[in-house]
């Protein structure tokens, strides 16, 4: 190879160019101008063939980072001229790289070595394709060589460091980038997991087999034990390989073109997701077959013995060893035989056998890491079971102990678990220690083992599993008493989890709740027992001592039996567990229950805070917010569900369980439900007003506590009849206190008392309902906007906190509008229609007042456009058609380029905010009736809603900026408006000027470009529904979208090409180089159908410039072919109905698997 042209075999030339680089080198590491010490190198890197020159700096420099150096340029080199290379020269760097680092193993700077086996790796890479199977066979045979210990142990090393590298740069989501097609990556890595993985493994296998005797008999820091260490380092790499293309994929061998991401591996449903490692049925002979596990264990079992030393289990190889027998337990899918269900759980045996001494015995285990030894071992041992527990049922999980010991591995879970939960009770540091790890990966096995299985409820444990399992529970109520009580005189937020738990149900107090549950028969009577002595301890007290720490053990037990009582029925309504119905079978008197038992000891005592005295000296908010956020857990559960009455509770007791008919009879309307209902409604109100200022108590009742008892109607039937909840609601309509809660507060009461009257069969009655509790808010809008002095009584702090409070009032009972209530909540809108108006040029500078109106509007609009008739819609439509107007004229949401950008951002907050709220309403008038974008009023004196919708369209646009539009919300919404709008009226653009049409043009490219899958698929259709329009009107003699698919010129004169010009180009940038879902493919499909259509000359030319860019003769070919057959094929035509439609989707599917692949470079 050449170095510079005439300057071959020059000596004193090529001595210069070492010098210079060493030189620039020094200079860079001493900081001494650093910019001209880049500057030489950037000119070595950047002159043509330096690869001789290279060659000579890393055989002859004296310097480990010139040689560092010259190995890059090597590569960046041959990457940028590899066109131009021969296939010799290719073969020639690769071999040189392989012989440097073999001939140089002793060569102190490791580091320099690494990087030359990488560029060969990447140079191997790079020519995989071109290189013929016996160039291939010839590099890795001087690999192998090196690898099986054919050489010293110091070339054994960095034979296995280079198959290292190699298998890094084969797979995408760790290669280089190398500016080479996506297929050719795809290829590459299907090349190397179908041919080559195994063999490597093979080879370091034998590798380290060859070194055990040698490796157990040296020390940690033998050249043996380096080697041995990166043998299992490569061992746990390639089964860490995201295995795609097994052999018993059949048909599974197409090359992803959208995505270079990691397969999701699927878990049996209901457990947490863990990786697995499923190599397939041809790696059976090599993991499972060939001894491979038990030489692991015995080689690291071994060396334990003997190394007694604590700093033993941290080095590297005690490290890869055991992250290697880790992933073995993982190993799951085809490798064992179907027809052999007892080869896995043999093969986990072996590894159980192994891993056992780690931590066993747990007592012993424990008092070590106590006195100081590494927890490392021992975690690993947990995170062993774990995994096991995640490839294998609980049944077969629990007999894989009993072949080495008489119990069975839960009792071994149980055991450690206890072991860690002693040590938490013990502790009394804050630290983290080993502990609190080994807790949370206990958690997560108990967990994933009693996770549900597929086909229901089954019995998961055996007698002794259910023991221990109570055992746990028992231990883990215990910690957490003790930690509640150690925190109630701790300065410190030491409880801080706790209290979040009560918002973001903690997930560990989840895992204990399905502990608990595993042993119900026995968890629900310890907590009975520990409730019961913290009642009678307080009910002792009498202010004789401070019971705060008894309070803290309460609000623990609080959170613990809230999660085993009870589900937390988000977005579903909660069952009673499935543990509770299929347990307690025995018990038909429902007043000696154990659930009912437990849960009337909790009401009772809950009950004792309406009792002024007993909440002054007990109920703390911090004990409420626990007992608030229980009621509202349990009632969702058990308090008068749907089906504890009438036909439906007969149904009941034919079908189902004897427990849960027991304690849906008792808790139902028949029996103490109403009461208990009663004493939710008198807490809720207590908690209500008794506790001002507590937002999270008060958070709790109104959100969670009360709406949830207003979900079912046969509940609201027995909640109006109560003075208790009559008295809420008349205090709430009538009286200043309740102006004390926050804005969401008096939202959600609001919508809770309106959802209520569901329960009234009375259509006349609801409707008086719903005005009694509206009046005093409408009265006071009514009056207010009616007063004289209204500007200066509306800038009284006090008018605005109860504007505030009663528009939030009226926005929470809209969104609360059902058929029964709509006539009410339409007059309570029309009455405050004027008032509104008045207020918003009234608060024209009160930002957060004018956002409240606007979201009081788009609530009420929303909620009773669905019901209006024409007149009424008329009305609603003049209503709105001013409040844009209003809005508009005040230049509301414009923000000053003058102002401090801590004043822009905090305009730009409410900016946003604003054009949210009116977007919204205009997506609600949307979607009144598709029928009503007509070109006729819909009142012959009114304005339709297709004219407020354009005007609030040419408000709203140019008020849209890219820097808003980031905004997630506000963006979705934007652009779910925009699609809808232009489906339903496209040729409205053509009426846009042109600033407007810009502004969208804008918007839509930033749209296309944008992470989230639902706001492009709504920037395509928009595309399509312009697209289309344009062409069938068009096709019919019309303008189309004129001058806007032509060029149009904005109001500064700046000349913007055409809709479809200005898109086409980046569409196609879209579909042929983006990463995308494969689900967009037929929403751009749509798009591009009518776009080729409109512009069938831009599509031959961009056509064209593709093709002429490729410089491979072969991509040319495939390139053009493809171009054709996306618009021949499938008998395609130019017409837009659905069959053509579909048709072009199947082609442009067809056309992306073609090209995207060498198009594409990474």
């Amino acid at each position: 190879m050449k170095a510079n042209g005439d300057d071959v075999g020059d000596l004193a030339h090529l001595q210069s160019i070492m010098r210079s680089i060493e030189f620039a080198c020094n200079s860079i590491q001493m900081h001494v101008n650093p910019a001209a010490a880049e500057a030489a190198i950037a000119t070595l890197k950047n002159s043509p063939r330096p690869y001789q020159a290279c060659r000579f700096i890393l055989e002859h420099s004296q310097v480990p980072s010139a040689r560092f150096q010259a190995a890059a340029i090597i590569r960046d080199a041959a990457m940028r001229e590899w066109a131009l290379l021969s296939l010799d020269d290719k073969r020639g760097l690769i071999s040189f790289c392989l012989c440097y680092v073999m001939q140089n193993a002793t060569y102190p700077a490791g580091y320099v070595l690494a990087k030359v086996s990488s560029v060969a790796a990447q140079l191997m890479k790079r020519g995989w394709l071109e290189f013929a199977a016996a160039d291939k066979e010839g590099f890795l045979l001087e690999v192998k060589q090196a690898v099986i210990g054919s050489h010293d142990v110091y070339v054994q090393y960095f034979g296995i460091h280079f198959l290292e590298s190699l298998v890094s740069e084969f797979l995408p989501s760790t290669s280089t980038a190398l500016g080479l097609p996506r297929e050719l990556h795809e290829f590459c890595r299907l090349s190397m997991e179908q041919d080559y993985l195994k063999m490597f493994y093979c080879w370091v296998q034998e590798a380290a087999l060859g070194l055990t005797n040698r490796v157990i008999e040296s020390n940690s820091e033998a050249p043996e034990v380096k080697v041995c260490t990166a043998a299992l380092r490569l061992m746990l790499q390639i089964l860490s390989w995201d295995f795609r293309h097994t052999s018993d994929d059949v048909g599974k061998t197409s090359i992803d073109v959208f995505y270079m991401e990691a397969r999701d591996d699927a878990l049996p449903s209901g457990k947490p997701n863990f990786a697995l490692v499923q190599p397939g049925s041809s790696w059976q002979d090599i993991l499972i077959s060939s001894g491979h596990v038990m030489w692991l264990l015995s080689l690291y079992g071994s060396w334990r013995l003997k190394s007694s030393e604590g700093y033993w289990l941290d080095c590297p190889m005690a490290v890869a060893a055991r992250k290697l027998i880790l992933q073995l337990c993982s190993l799951s899918g085809t490798i064992f035989a179907s027809d052999n269900s007892k080869m896995q759980e043999h093969h986990l045996i072996q590894l159980l056998c192994g891993i056992f001494p780690w931590i066993n015995p747990p007592a012993v285990v424990s008092q070590e890491l106590e006195n100081g030894k590494s927890d490392s071992e021992m975690l690993d041992a947990c995170r062993a079971l774990l995994a096991m527990a995640n490839v294998t049922s609980p049944v077969v999980f629990d007999g894989l102990l009993r072949s080495i010991c008489p119990s069975g591995t839960i009792d071994l879970l149980s055991a450690l678990m206890a072991e860690a939960l002693k040590s938490l009770i013990m502790s009394d540091s804050d630290e983290e220690k080993w502990s609190w790890v080994a807790r949370d990966i206990l958690l997560d096995t108990w967990t994933t083992l009693l996770a549900p299985a597929d086909s229901g409820s089954q019995k998961l444990l055996s007698a002794e599993g259910i023991s221990a399992a109570a055992g746990v529970f028992r231990l883990i109520v215990k910690s957490e008493l003790k930690s509640a009580a150690a925190s109630a005189f701790d300065d410190d937020d030491v409880g801080s989890y706790l209290q979040a738990s009560v918002i973001g149900m903690d997930e560990r107090l989840s895992s204990y709740g399905t502990i608990a549950r595993a042993a119900i028969e026995h968890s629900v009577p310890l907590l009975t027992k520990l409730f019961s002595e913290r009642f009678a301890l307080l009910a002792q007290n009498k202010r004789r001592s401070d019971p705060t720490a008894i309070l803290e053990e309460l609000y623990s037990l609080f959170l613990i039996c809230g999660h085993v009582l009870a589900d937390d029925g988000v977005g579903e309504s909660p069952l009673v567990p499935d543990s509770i119905q299929t347990h307690f079978v025995d018990f038909s008197d429902g007043n000696n229950h154990p659930v009912v038992v437990l849960s009337g000891s909790i009401l009772s005592f809950a009950e004792k805070s309406t009792d002024p005295e007993i909440r002054a000296s007990i109920f703390s908010p911090r004990l409420m917010e626990a007992v608030v956020w229980f009621l509202a857990r349990w009632s969702g559960t058990y308090l008068m569900p749907p089906d504890s009455s009438g036909d439906n509770f007969s149904s009941l007791v034919r079908n189902k369980s004897p427990s849960r008919k027991v304690l849906l009879q008792y808790f139902g309307e028949d029996g103490q439900g109403k009461h208990h209902l009663d004493v939710i409604v008198r807490i809720s109100t207590t908690a209500l007003l008794s506790y001002p200022g507590e937002k999270t108590l008060q958070d709790l009742t109104c959100s969670q506590l009360l709406h949830g008892l207003v979900r079912h109607k046969n509940v609201c039937a027995h909640l109006l009849v109560l003075d208790s909840w009559g008295s809420l609601a008349n205090s709430f309509a009538n009286e200043r206190i309740f102006l004390s809660l926050n804005s969401s507060q008096q939202r959600s009461l609001a919508q809770t008392l309106v959802l209520s009257a569901s329960g009234m069969n009375n259509l006349e009655a609801s409707n008086h309902y719903v005005r009694n509790l509206m009046n005093h808010a409408v009265a006071y809008l009514v009056d207010l906007s009616a007063k004289n002095n209204l500007k200066n009584v509306a800038e009284m702090p006090e008018t605005i906190l109860t504007v505030s409070c009663l528009l939030e009032r009226l926005r929470g009972a809209a969104s609360a509008s059902g058929p029964q209530t709509q006539k009410a909540l339409y007059d309570v809108g029309f009455s405050v229609m004027d008032p509104v108006l008045t207020l918003l040029d009234v608060y024209k500078h009160e930002s957060a007042v004018v956002y409240l109106l606007l979201k009081f509007v788009v609530q009420w609009v929303e909620a009773q456009i669905i019901y209006l008739g024409s007149r009424e819609t008329a009305g609603v439509a003049n209503f709105c058609m001013r409040l844009l107007q209003l809005y508009s004229s005040h230049n509301l949401g414009k923000i000053s380029l003058h102002r401090s950008s801590a004043l822009v951002n905090e305009e730009k907050t409410e900016k946003y905010k604003d054009l949210r709220a009116l977007l919204q309403l205009l997506a609600v008038l949307c979607s009144k009736d598709l029928g009503t974008f007509s070109s006729d009023p819909t009142e012959s004196q009114g304005i339709n809603i297709s004219q407020v919708v354009y005007a609030g369209l040419h408000i709203i646009t140019p008020l849209i900026s890219v820097d808003l539009l980031k905004y997630p919300k506000l963006c979705s919404e934007y652009f779910s408006l925009l699609s809808h709008m232009l489906e339903v009226n496209p040729k409205m653009i053509a009426q846009l000027n042109g600033d407007a049409v810009a502004c969208i043009l804008t918007t839509l490219d930033f749209g296309l470009q944008h992470h989230d899958p639902d706001v492009v698929d709504k920037c395509l259709q928009s595309l399509k529904a312009l697209a289309s329009f344009h062409y069938k009107d068009t096709s019919g003699g019309g303008n189309g979208l004129g001058s806007h698919a032509s060029g149009f010129m904005d109001s500064s004169g700046m000349l913007h090409e055409g809709i479809f010009k200005h898109f086409f180009p980046s569409l196609l940038q879209f579909l042929l180089f983006k990463d995308y879902s494969p689900d967009l493919v037929s929403a751009a499909a749509d798009a591009l159908l009518p776009v080729i259509l409109c512009e069938q000359g831009l599509y031959q030319s961009l056509g064209n410039l593709l093709i002429e860019r490729q410089m491979n003769p072969e991509y040319k070919s495939r390139l053009a072919n493809a171009l054709q057959s996306l618009t021949s094929s499938n008998q395609l035509s130019s017409s837009l109905d659905r069959i053509n439609y579909q048709r072009f989707r199947k082609n442009l599917l067809s056309f992306l698997v073609e090209v995207r692949g060498f198009l594409r470079i990474d």
